[in-house]
């Protein structure tokens, strides 16, 4: 059965912007949470952005960071998320 986000995400209201992805539990550092882009050239900015990849609100003290395997981009932690605790992203505007 597909699942749109890991069991361990859920996206709720966020005090950064909109809404944004949350820890349902304890994520440690170094785990792959999945596909968060996939290239794509018919689509605006060459990507479509997975539900992961498209809740991440920016932040300029990240929890995450986006890893380019080419055709992909997968979102890997860079700290210990604590449960309740959003991700974040340190990004620009339409650029990876």
């Amino acid at each position: 059965m597909y699942k749109p986000l890991p069991k361990t995400l859920t996206v709720r209201d966020s005090n950064i912007h909109g809404l944004g992805l949350f820890a349902t539990e304890k994520i440690a550092i170094n785990t792959d949470l999945g596909i968060s882009h996939v290239l794509n050239q018919d689509y605006q900015n060459n990507y479509i952005r997975t539900p992961l990849g498209g809740f991440i609100n920016h932040s300029d003290s990240p929890n995450v960071e986006l890893i380019d395997m080419g055709h992909t981009m997968r979102v890997l932690t860079i700290k210990t998320i604590e449960t309740g605790e959003e991700l974040k992203l340190k990004y620009h505007l339409y650029t990876l």
